[in-house]
């Protein structure tokens, strides 16, 4: 069994962050700020490409599947070029509400999606576009919060005891 490159990085940075927390708290919201900015950067992106080079087609809702913490994602069934893809949206934002609603009447339901004509199983919902750009922008700043909250402690323009 081999661990994929994300998942070693991920504990590589899930390690670090352990061990800093107790030898050099400053950087912690450091590097959790950079990882928050580079997957915003990561994801927009990616959805400005497909907005401008996208295709846009018609899937249906085969069911939904509990992502992370209990939300909701719908997985999302449509045929390109008579491949037919059954998968989640590459990016998909979720609210609390998902865990608790059961999207019961959506099942088999159509709905407009846009997918990325060089890799068919990147796709986004079509009607998610403007939720999804603030989520993004609300991740991004909340990112950035992070890196100045860590530069001044670096700086020790602040010093928050208790980290």
């Amino acid at each position: 069994m081999t661990l994929s490159s994300s998942r070693v990085l991920g504990w590589s940075i899930g390690i670090a962050l352990l061990f800093l927390i107790f030898f050099a708290p400053a950087f912690c919201p450091l590097i959790l700020g950079s990882l928050m900015v580079y997957y915003t950067v990561h994801y927009a992106l990616f959805l400005r490409n497909i907005s401008k080079y996208g295709k846009e087609d018609t899937g249906k809702i085969v069911s939904y599947q509990k992502g992370n913490k209990g939300y909701k994602v719908p997985l999302i069934e449509f045929e390109i070029n008579g491949t037919v893809i059954v998968k989640t949206p590459y990016f998909y934002a979720s609210t609390d509400l998902s865990k608790l609603m059961t999207y019961s009447d959506d099942i088999n339901k159509s709905i407009g999606i846009i997918y990325d004509p060089k890799d068919f199983e990147k796709f986004v919902i079509k009607s998610e576009s403007g939720f999804n750009n603030l989520v993004l922008l609300l991740f991004g700043m909340v990112g950035l919060l992070f890196i100045v909250i860590g530069l001044a402690q670096l700086l020790n323009v602040i010093n928050i005891d208790g980290l």
